[in-house]
């Protein structure tokens, strides 16, 4: 992800990679050849915090790391661009709303399909009310995600708390909440290993606020990549299905035409320090993602249904 994200600075043009850390530097120097050649680079992240120059910083590190790192940037009024999930306990992520809201600094978490127009397409369909009242959603997500964990610490529960549903699934959790404007309310799961040390696949059953039930698959030792997300309203069915939306109405479904163009979160995040737009995922929203991954976890292990708190 490291790569990915200082590949889309150069792609962008607006800002320029002065600095890299990371505790193999052999990894930084590979990252600094390829895309940020002027950086420098840290072999130690106090080192960074105290010694370079940046505006902004972009936390690409193993999410146990996340709280320290994004804490020190916040705490010197360096906005960040954090990738998810945002923190591995629940205080930590609380804690990182408040420190970015003491100190007016931004801090976004890097969930993109929040910039998908797909997405935003979808969410401004269903939350227009063109469509009525949300009856029901299904989420279905398909990857094939254990086949390339092992060895890393994706495999550690220590340190991937969820496995698959916690890691790739928080995009997808995120994606029912940012489309429906809808909270969760409790959920009933049943989760699988499959030989990893973590979640590998899950089957959620929940309800979210107002009564709306929710259903969602997670099944991440699969052979491709694929998702669904299909929302139920009162006069239309609106279905995201391998980057199409359909609208089903009067008995048919007609695919709709996607005029908005795709972003990434790396381009929002420059949006929002150089223009002023909107945070396009700020750390708030991780809340609830992280309560309903939780009490999927928790749910799965105790064999009951989990009552989640409605903000």
């Amino acid at each position: 992800m490291g790569r990915l994200h200082c590949e889309r600075l150069e792609t962008d043009g607006r800002s320029q990679i002065v600095a890299l850390f990371d505790i193999d530097r052999a990894s930084a120097a590979a990252l600094q050849k390829g895309a940020a050649q002027e950086a420098v680079l840290y072999g130690r992240f106090e080192d960074l915090v105290e010694q370079s120059q940046i505006d902004a910083a972009v936390v690409c590190t193993p999410t146990q790391l996340h709280f320290e790192q994004a804490t020190a940037f916040l705490d010197r009024g360096i906005p960040v661009l954090c990738e998810k999930p945002l923190a591995r306990t629940r205080p930590e992520i609380v804690n990182l709303i408040a420190a970015a809201r003491q100190t007016g600094t931004v801090l976004s978490v890097a969930y993109q399909r929040r910039r998908w127009a797909t997405y935003r397409t979808m969410r401004q369909l269903v939350q227009s009310g063109e469509f009525g009242a949300v009856r029901a959603v299904m989420s279905h997500n398909i990857e094939n995600w254990q086949q390339t964990i092992s060895g890393t610490w994706r495999d550690d529960p220590e340190s991937n708390p969820g496995g698959f549903i916690g890691d790739a699934g928080s995009h997808k959790i995120d994606a029912v909440f940012f489309v429906t404007g809808l909270k969760p309310a409790d959920v009933f799961a049943r989760c699988n290993k499959w030989g990893s040390r973590v979640e590998t696949t899950g089957s959620v059953s929940a309800l979210l606020e107002g009564g709306v039930p929710l259903t969602m698959d997670f099944i991440g030792n699969a052979l491709h990549f694929s998702e669904m997300l299909a929302v139920h309203c009162e006069q239309g069915d609106i279905t995201l299905r391998e980057g199409e939306i359909w609208i089903g109405r009067d008995g048919r479904a007609d695919r709709l035409p996607v005029a908005q163009a795709d972003c990434n979160p790396v381009v929002a995040f420059l949006e929002t320090l150089l223009t002023g737009v909107e945070n396009f995922a700020p750390p708030q929203c991780a809340l609830p993602v992280f309560d309903f991954t939780h009490g999927i976890l928790e749910s799965s292990r105790s064999g009951r249904p989990v009552q989640l708190a409605v903000p």
